[in-house]
């Protein structure tokens, strides 16, 4: 039976199924079963070349409506029209003139043309259906069949003690690259080349953390002015690969090219994180497009108010209401296919806050969080919460809970603070002492791992304009510069932005050296801005979400001064793998042995006396020495505790050099200066110092010296 033949009111139609949802291909045809419990009708509107075919899916099993049509073929591109009542006082605003998305479309076809007529109510009153056909301004899903060959992929299933995550949005990360074919740099194609990953991987990261690849939109008023939504925080399918990132232009081509990515990756054992943006859609307020959610019914996926007006703990304009059982269920689904069908190995959540709230209170046993911990595939992937979102009692880092990770925005700020020097109020170390450790005050009952430590992220200043900017520089964005956070906690050194002079210059890359190592040497899951590596600069935006071109886009022919900063990351991320005691599995206790041996972390004033709690509260406390005796929370196989070499982690803050007392240790006589950031260059060894002896600490710079241990010790 031809398609043609079904739009007949004549035909007696398949009924179909009513699981799996979305659209389901087979040799016989297409399963299409959608949820929109109160709809009247669904119908299926298949597109040949510029003609619609409208199938209606009349059968209906618990508010899904679906329907078996014969004869569809794979890449047929397709959509959805609505029939119901048209009444927004209760959250519905049904009208079959507008086309719609399939929320389980594997892949997605096309981008949004503006226009009123995607507006759900005319544009003269809300009260009646616009009547001006979408078809033309709407992307179409993609019937799609799963026949990859993943042949002998495996994940590396990366221990959280060793892994590092790296940041990485697709086009910005190959846009630029000049090993990288022209026609494949901004794509998933592109980072799979042997030139993108083999920077990875020589970096020392373990884990890319991919800015959204969910297909999303650009909003209305970015359009206007010219811009794009570079970011992707805008979803439009939680099911497939945003289409733009794709060198395979075919429909439904994206998401091959996308698992060929992974596959990639994977041989390179990299694992690949998504970030993901489950908390709100790409269709806005009460006045946005009728896209999606909106025209399958509002009230039955959004969260709204009493009078039918949108909650919004986003900022976006609208809320998915993760708490009713079926947009839940959609959300599960969306995660167990990325994992079993893309093989990704996690997902950061967006304002995951937003997903754990019943109506509008947050609720720490929510549906959402009790699903994600009972799931057998999702809780075996690496799970990373953004654990806050705008709405009142949003911020709630620490709360997730096991198996849980979370971004530790404490951990930017206080780095952040502890180095930031000029006309500033100095802040008193006591809480980066916290975040060096892994911040236990936070997530105790947990492990360090739970931590993701960052100083930067795609949401701000990148480490070269941190220590560049005293103000952000948003102008690019046309909003005034009234977007993007006036909290940076930075600092110019001098000049704002750009400067000839030597000195600042030279200033600003050591205070960008000692951040990199105060990162990357700290207890905990380290997380590096795509970029920080090679001095990448956004000009002074902190707020680059729209900018698709050179200020986000990285740049690859790099000066001497970026490619010894590349160095100084590779350097410390080495030092950090050789080293276990450096990424702790379980928090210091600070205590000595019962045997006697020394406390697994001892906090020292440069005398190699213990520091004082007064000291810990003092502003003018300008150096913290940690002392780590090697001591591990693992053992052997017969039980006996295993250890590490012994080292002594010197933080200089203060604007002159330091004079520090190598402390004694059971484990050896001499101490070796391992990491100094004073230097322009890492060296691979620095000169040996005995036990007890005074040695001078650079201003401003980060040491590390290790124990070599004695014969039988």
């Amino acid at each position: 039976m031809e398609p043609d033949d079904l739009a007949s009111d004549a035909v007696i139609r398949p009924p179909g199924v009513a699981s799996p949802l979305g659209a389901t291909w087979t040799a016989e045809g297409l399963n299409l079963a959608v949820r929109a419990p109160s709809a009247t009708l669904i119908e299926a509107c298949l597109f040949l070349g510029d003609h619609e075919i409208r199938v209606p899916l009349e059968a209906r099993s618990h508010g899904v409506h679906h329907g078996f049509i014969p004869g569809v073929e794979i890449g047929t591109r397709y959509g959805l029209r609505a029939h119901g009542p048209w009444d927004p006082e209760h959250g519905l605003r049904f009208n079959p003139m507008k086309l719609l998305v399939d929320p389980y479309a594997r892949a997605i076809d096309g981008e949004v043309t503006w226009s009123d007529a995607l507006r759900p109510g005319s544009a003269e009153s809300a009260n009646v259906p616009d009547q001006r056909d979408s078809a033309a301004l709407v992307p179409r899903g993609v019937v799609v069949v799963d026949d990859f060959d993943w042949a002998d992929d495996e994940p590396p299933a990366t221990s959280w003690a060793e892994t590092v995550i790296y940041e990485l949005h697709v086009k910005g990360y190959t846009a630029l690259h000049p090993a990288i074919p022209e026609h494949l740099r901004g794509t998933y194609a592109g980072l799979a080349q042997p030139a993108a990953i083999d920077h990875l991987v020589s970096l020392g990261v373990t884990a890319v953390e991919l800015l959204p690849v969910h297909h999303a939109v650009t909003e209305h008023p970015l359009a206007e002015r010219g811009l794009r939504n570079y970011w992707g925080y805008s979803t439009l399918g939680y099911f497939a690969p945003q289409a733009g990132y794709a060198a395979d232009k075919t429909p439904g081509g994206q998401v091959g090219e996308f698992k060929a990515m992974v596959k990639a990756l994977h041989a390179a054992g990299i694992e690949v994180i998504l970030d993901v943006v489950y908390n709100h859609t790409c269709e806005s307020g009460a006045d946005g497009p009728s896209l999606m959610f909106r025209g399958l019914g509002e009230r039955d996926h959004y969260k709204l108010s009493e009078d039918a007006s949108y909650v919004d703990t986003t900022g976006c304009g609208n809320t998915l209401d993760v708490g009713d059982l079926d947009v839940l269920r959609l959300v599960m689904d969306s995660l167990r296919y990325w994992v079993t069908e893309m093989h990704v190995d996690g997902f950061r959540f967006d304002l995951a806050t937003s997903l754990t709230r019943e109506r509008t209170e947050v609720d720490e046993r929510s549906p959402f969080l009790a699903a994600v911990h009972q799931d057998p595939i999702l809780r075996q992937v690496k799970l990373i919460a953004e654990p806050w979102d705008v709405g009142d009692g949003g911020y709630r880092l620490g709360m997730f809970g096991s198996p849980w990770a979370e971004w530790n925005d404490a951990f930017r700020d206080d780095v952040r603070s502890f180095w930031r020097a000029g006309p500033f109020t100095p802040e008193a170390p006591a809480e980066l002492g916290w975040r060096l450790t892994g911040s236990q005050d936070v997530f105790s009952g947990r492990s360090p791992a739970a931590s993701v430590n960052f100083v930067t992220a795609h949401d701000g200043f990148t480490m070269r304009d941190l220590v560049s900017y005293d103000h952000k520089h948003n102008e690019a964005n046309a909003e005034d510069n009234r977007d993007g956070s006036d909290n940076n906690r930075s600092w110019n050194h001098g000049a704002e932005g750009d400067t000839d002079d030597a000195g600042i210059t030279s200033a600003r890359l050591k205070t960008a050296r000692a951040m990199l190592a105060t990162l990357l040497l700290s207890t905990g899951t380290p997380m590096l801005l795509m970029g920080d590596e090679i001095g990448h600069t956004q000009r002074g935006n902190n707020n680059p979400y729209c900018q698709d071109n050179e200020i986000s886009w990285l740049t690859w022919d790099l000066e001497d001064w970026q490619r010894d900063t590349l160095r100084w990351t590779t350097a410390l991320l080495n030092v950090r793998r050789a080293h276990p005691a450096l990424r702790q599995t379980e928090f210091f206790d600070g205590r000595p042995t019962p045997d006697g041996r020394p406390a697994d972390l001892a906090w020292l004033r440069p005398d190699g006396s213990a520091m004082t709690d007064a000291e810990w509260h003092d502003p003018g406390t300008g150096t913290l020495v940690m002392a780590l005796s090697g001591e591990l929370a693992i053992r052997d196989f017969d039980g006996r505790p295993l250890r590490d070499s012994a080292f002594l982690l010197v933080l200089n803050r203060a604007s002159t050099d330091v004079d520090v007392t190598l402390p004694p240790t059971p484990y050896g006589e001499i101490y070796q200066r391992l990491i100094d950031t004073d230097l322009p260059r890492p060296r691979t060894s620095g000169p040996g110092a005995r036990v007890g002896s005074v040695t001078a600490v650079a201003a401003r710079s980060v040491t590390l010296f290790r124990v070599e241990a004695s014969v039988g010790s």
